[in-house]
């Protein structure tokens, strides 16, 4: 502030500056004739009259540093002093904090604010959770890039797609104000427009986007339903001891043993098992009693896999022997393209097709017409003994590796081309596609020891399961495709619910489909 004195016969003007509690002190001028005296030396503050074209900043600089040296104690004093020979380097500080907003980018700043200030692990939990809070979140977000940035988004965002990031992306061209003149007037629409006598500060894109139909929320529980005793439930990779038949019928293979565990009454089912020495057992479920034993391999039999009457078997003998149950013995047919041990069947859905994976790092597919593989893949750094077939895309064959490798792998079987592949990180021990949803589950061992379900082709992961200590090394799939059970060398069986009935999509009937109508 500026204070006007006389002196004489002449008016000068004097910049008048008051310091923290504006006690004056004294005045002064710039020529040193005279002053005034407050209320007395000891007294905080200080008030000064300085012409404003002879304060320059240098001197407004020695002159604020006077002052406060003046006001403080005499040991902050000392102290002070000591530091400053201490460190030849002074801050310049002032009392008030401007901040430049010059190279702000407010579109960019506003989509990307939440993002930043998260670690990558908060975010990596921010897609695996699925709550209403979560999608309220998103809608608000969405309402408010609306009315501020005119993004124009008429439908709620999935969160747990990526679709969300490419919209995001697709909005940073836009500023944060803009103004438009509107030459021509549009006609009402009932149908696109917002009344015009409406009161909602809301535009029309919002209302929209409030109007829009949201998906259910997806809730997958973390907490197995049933926990069933498995003594004896051998911690070894390359057996499948655990299955679930179509009759829901539970076989669990524990020591010298098999098991069986039915929720209803399970008639006329037969049970095939493999032994420690080579042979292939043929069982009747419901009269317990063995119907034959089937011979051939010269090793351990570890992978079953029915094909209607047909079973096929892989042993550590590096053989695959196809047997029809209702024929004699003699009548078998032998397979042989792997060398180390065989640890994975899986018959496609039209039962043309088998996919085996072995210890030799290789996923081989056979017909039911040849005797060597029709196509060889080798892209896998470990054994393959998680092997599944796609119910909703014919052709799709799904596969995981062991530790050295951890990947999941995708292979268009009608073209022999490699789709995609992503690193889960831990040993795949199992794979399984749900029967209604294009979605899979993968069982992990080494380290992590966790359950997986994940969504097609997007290949998000839609949840994470954990409670077994040991390896996850059994899968089976309940026959209505809602529930899972696993198996590990802890010495017992988890049932899970991760799938839903309900079918995401509907399949295409048109005849140009090539996945449905052309074999």
């Amino acid at each position: 502030m500026y204070l006007r004195s006389l002196r004489g016969d002449f008016c000068s003007e004097f910049l008048l500056l008051i310091h923290r509690d504006g006690d004056p002190l004294r005045v002064a001028s710039p020529g040193g004739s005279g002053g005034l005296k407050g209320a007395g030396e000891g007294s905080r503050g200080a008030l000064l009259l300085v012409s404003p074209e002879d304060m320059d900043q240098e001197y407004e600089r020695r002159l604020l540093r006077q002052i406060n040296h003046q006001n403080l104690p005499t040991e902050a004093r000392l102290s002070k002093c000591v530091s400053a020979t201490c460190s030849p380097v002074s801050v310049k500080s002032g009392d008030r904090f401007i901040p430049t907003r010059a190279g702000s980018n407010w579109s960019i700043n506003f989509h990307y604010a939440n993002e930043n200030c998260r670690s990558p692990n908060q975010n990596h939990k921010a897609k695996d959770a699925s709550s209403d809070s979560s999608k309220d979140t998103v809608a608000y977000a969405a309402l408010l890039r609306n009315e501020l940035l005119g993004a124009g988004i008429e439908t709620v965002p999935d969160p747990h797609t990526d679709d969300r990031r490419h919209t995001v992306l697709s909005q940073d061209s836009h500023s944060l104000f803009r103004y438009t003149v509107h030459t021509k007037r549009v006609p009402f629409d009932s149908d696109n427009e917002v009344s015009p006598y409406s009161l909602s500060p809301l535009s029309n894109k919002s209302h929209k986007l409030l109007r829009s139909p949201r998906k259910p929320a997806r809730k997958i529980s973390k907490i197995p339903f049933k926990v069933l005793d498995a003594p004896e439930l051998q911690d070894d990779f390359y057996l499948n001891l655990v299955d679930w038949s179509a009759g829901n019928l539970l076989s669990v293979g524990l020591g010298a043993c098999v098991y069986l565990w039915s929720a209803c009454t399970s008639q006329g089912s037969l049970v095939a098992v493999g032994t420690h020495k080579g042979y292939v057992q043929i069982w009747d479920a419901a009269g317990g009693r063995k119907l034959t034993s089937l011979e051939g391999h010269s090793a351990r039999v570890g992978a079953l896999a029915w094909n209607g009457e047909q079973l096929s078997s892989g042993s550590r003998d590096r053989v695959i022997l196809q047997r029809d149950v209702r024929t004699p013995p003699s009548a078998e047919r032998r397979l042989q393209g792997h060398r180390q041990e065989v640890c994975g069947l899986k018959w496609s859905p039209d039962h043309q097709h088998l996919a085996s994976g072995g210890n030799d790092n290789k996923l081989l597919v056979w017909n039911s017409s040849s005797l060597l593989p029709v196509q060889q893949y080798s892209d896998h750094l470990a054994a393959v003994k998680a092997i599944a077939w796609s119910p909703h895309q014919h052709g799709l064959l799904a596969s995981g590796g062991g530790t050295a490798d951890r990947c999941l792998r995708f292979w268009n079987t009608l073209t022999g081309q490699a789709l995609q592949s992503t690193d889960t990180g831990s040993q795949v021990c199992n794979l399984a596609w749900s029967k209604h949803a294009n979605e899979l589950v993968s069982t992990h061992g080494y380290s992590q020891n966790q359950i997986l379900v994940w969504k097609y082709p997007s290949l998000t992961q839609v949840a994470k399961l954990t409670g077994h200590s040991y390896r996850v090394l059994y899968l089976a799939v309940s026959p209505d495709g809602e529930a899972i059970v696993t198996g590990a060398g802890d010495e017992t069986l988890r049932f899970w619910n991760v799938f839903s009935k309900t079918r995401c999509t509907k399949e295409s009937k048109s005849v140009l489909n090539l996945f449905t109508r052309i074999r």
